[in-house]
């Protein structure tokens, strides 16, 4: 698929090809895919900040659970989700944010009026939450359970509180969880087809959904292609930055 984004045609089917940059051009010099890019990396990075927002403090305390029924119950909750397909829950979340769904019905029972939550990236970003904060979940809880209790102790014993020993003790050193989740969860979120086509419909746009669209509809394998490129160059550069980060983190924690 690389090379076919650099060529100007298929080469099994026509051997006169030649080296071009048009597929790449036709992204950027568009308004309607380069929205597109920015819809996507937006979506990414929203499910991620509130996945994380979500996902820490449940991870926080399944890690710091000392009932052991009490861990394997919040686990099962928390993987319970896994065990449903992706088009389940969402359609589930259809019938709960659609105009005539639970939410609105409720709403216009009250006297109030109709909320739009859905066909737009507010219902992506909420059916994207659902998903993907077991993924965020089960990377921080393994992070967080190897932090020395004692150290957060020690920090308590010489007076500071709570909140300061949360920021100064266990937020760093959880902080490589929480890039390793925050990487996942947004390399899924940018990837993700079918949650943006059911809950988005034609009102949201993203480049898993304009790849299906080029090789299905238009059969435009280079075009497809050079959407996969940038794909993958996003995934790629995040885990270059999180390899970065967390060989400073590492190298800073040596030093001291």
């Amino acid at each position: 698929m690389a090379l076919l984004s650099v060529l100007s045609g298929n080469p099994v089917s026509n051997p006169n090809v030649s080296f071009t940059w048009r597929h790449y051009n036709r992204l950027f010099d568009s308004d309607l895919y380069f929205d597109a890019l920015v819809a996507t990396m937006r979506i990414g990075a929203v499910t991620t900040i509130i996945s994380l927002l979500i996902g820490y403090p449940l991870a926080h305390w399944m890690a710091r659970m000392r009932s052991r029924v009490g861990h394997a119950l919040l686990l099962m909750a928390v993987i319970a989700p896994l065990l449903t397909g992706i088009v389940v829950r969402t359609f589930a979340w259809m019938t709960l944010l659609s105009d005539r769904g639970v939410i609105n019905t409720t709403l216009q029972w009250f006297g109030l009026a109709p909320l739009p939550l859905m066909y737009n990236e507010f219902g992506v970003t909420v059916g994207l939450v659902h998903i993907y904060v077991p993924f965020m979940v089960l990377t921080l809880v393994g992070v967080i359970g190897r932090i020395d209790p004692t150290l957060e102790e020690a920090a308590r014993g010489l007076g500071a509180g709570r909140l300061r020993t949360f920021l100064e003790v266990t937020l760093p050193l959880s902080m490589p969880g929480i890039l390793a989740g925050s990487l996942l969860v947004f390399a899924l979120a940018i990837s993700a087809y079918v949650t943006p086509v059911v809950l988005g419909g034609n009102n949201v746009l993203t480049l898993p959904m304009l790849i299906y669209q080029q090789v299905s509809a238009s059969f435009n394998l280079g075009f497809a292609g050079a959407l996969g490129v940038v794909l993958l160059a996003v995934s790629l550069a995040l885990v270059l930055a999180y390899n970065s980060i967390l060989g400073r983190l590492t190298g800073e924690r040596q030093t001291a």
